[in-house]
Parts: structure tokens; sequence; C-alpha cells
């Protein structure tokens, strides 16, 4: 996989040369030098935003019932009043 730079003036001249390139990587389009846009093919983009799990299930810890855990107590206090003198 190779990554492109290319600026926006060149992208706006020849698209279709831009996306062609796209199918090696991704395309970093720059806005006065400094990068402001990527160009990724569909199946990329799909490769970086596929999740096998949702984030309610990630947090619904299954599994979490089988974790046994009982905390220490605290041996001082955890709150006290502050002094602003």
């Amino acid at each position: 996989m190779t990554i492109k730079t290319v600026t926006s003036r060149e992208f706006n001249q020849d698209v279709s040369k831009i996306k062609r390139a796209a199918l090696n990587g991704p395309v970093f389009i720059t806005d006065r030098g400094h990068p402001a846009h990527v160009l990724l093919t569909i199946e990329d983009y799909r490769k970086l935003t596929k999740t096998k799990e949702n984030i309610v299930d990630l947090l619904a810890m299954p599994d979490a019932a089988d974790i046994d855990f009982e905390p220490s107590k605290l041996k001082k206090d955890i709150y006290r009043p502050e002094d602003f003198d």
C-alpha cells in the first residue's frame, strides 16, 4: 500500500487520475500545504470502519458475572474541605 499526497489544485485538475491512485492506497489531499482530506476506495473505508461488535455489546460485558471483584476499603477520607486562606 502506497500513500500519495496531492494538492487541492492537482486534485481538481485531474480527479480521475487521483481516483486511480487511490486504488493503490490512501491519497492525502493538502490545502495550503497541510493535509485536509483523504481519498480511500470504498473497500478500504469499509475495512477501517468494520466492527464485529457494537458499543452496546461491548458495554454489556456478558462475561462480567464471572469476575470476582471486592475493592478494599479506603483507609482515609477522600473528601476534605479545602482551605483557601
